[in-house]
């Protein structure tokens, strides 16, 4: 143990808030598991966060309370920077690849989950009636699980208005739903392949990557009705495979890293997807951005794409 990790273990638990509902909660829940970093969650959004908490520039979940140069606490977002950040206070079993190339691809991986997997999350969850009907009855129960039914429907109708008039945000209408939706059962077929020859990403010891994609899949595959049944039918190992990556506390992290050169076989078909689909869309948003546009267009696996610009996916 080193000192910064024996400071911070001494001084409090890891302080965040999130709620189920939110797949980057979950992928923090489960990292912060496995790496055996002591952490105390609490469930509910910032308005329940109270005046002793720091509120973030950006009200997102799960909101970080981490110490600053200062000392003080500061609230922080964006799952993908706090992982590193804690990687850097917290040495043992790291989830980050120590080869540069290792790296990137891990990266490359994680923000694929984080910004592409979620598209079929919230199409499905927002397009279909039923998977409508389980969200808006349970997420806001996770928060608020003590009104009275009839005001519990009333905020799950609200929330449900809410979230569906936000699909553009995502890129999910009706030119786009085909390509999200083969995209995810392509994404199911490969990803099964994978992890019948091996437990992670990248082979036998979890990465980012793998907590990013596990996050993603603890809704797809976990909670709303229709992409849990394509998961159950076509991919029974990624089914299984999210319940198991819950919590790894207890998962040995012995073994080495693979070299860049051994995963060409076992990541081809993953890569390859991630080039037909979330690449162009990287580089058209950018473009966008760059001239200023509000949205943008551009062909993804053969077939139109069109969205409102993401100025975070520019990063």
């Amino acid at each position: 143990m080193t000192n910064s990790e024996e400071g911070i273990r001494r001084e409090q638990p890891v302080l965040f808030r999130g709620v189920p509902g939110s797949p980057y909660t979950r992928k923090m829940l489960a990292y912060l598991r496995y790496r055996r970093i002591a952490y105390e969650f609490r469930v509910g959004g910032h308005a329940e966060s109270g005046n002793d908490l720091p509120r973030p520039r950006v009200e997102l979940l799960p909101t970080f309370y981490l110490p600053n140069a200062r000392g003080e606490l500061e609230a922080v977002v964006d799952s993908t920077p706090i992982i590193r950040r804690l990687e850097q206070s917290f040495l043992s079993r790291p989830t980050l690849p120590t080869d540069p190339v290792m790296a990137f691809v891990n990266y490359l991986i994680e923000d694929y989950a984080d910004e592409w997997l979620t598209k079929p999350m919230f199409h499905y969850r927002w397009q279909y009636p039923d998977d409508i009907v389980m969200a808006s009855r349970v997420l806001p129960r996770w928060r608020y699980a003590q009104g009275s039914e009839e005001a519990m429907r009333t905020l799950g109708d609200a929330f449900a208005e809410r979230q569906i008039s936000r699909l553009s945000v995502v890129g999910s209408n009706e030119l786009t739903s085909p390509l999200i939706e083969a995209g995810y059962r392509r994404f199911l077929e490969l990803f099964n392949r994978l992890i019948q020859s091996q437990p992670f990403v990248f082979g036998q010891r979890p990465s980012s990557a793998d907590f990013a994609i596990y996050a993603q899949l603890t809704q797809l595959a976990k909670f709303d009705p229709t992409p849990s049944a394509i998961c159950l039918q076509k991919a029974p190992s990624v089914y299984a495979w999210t319940d198991v990556v819950d919590d790894l506390s207890g998962y040995s992290a012995d073994s080495p890293w693979p070299d860049s050169d051994s995963i060409e076989q076992t990541l081809f078909e993953l890569l390859a997807e991630i080039g037909r689909v979330y690449v162009p869309l990287l580089i058209a948003n950018a473009q966008a951005l760059d001239a200023g546009r509000s949205t943008f267009e551009c062909v993804i696996d053969g077939q139109h794409w069109q969205q409102d610009v993401f100025p975070y996916q520019a990063k």
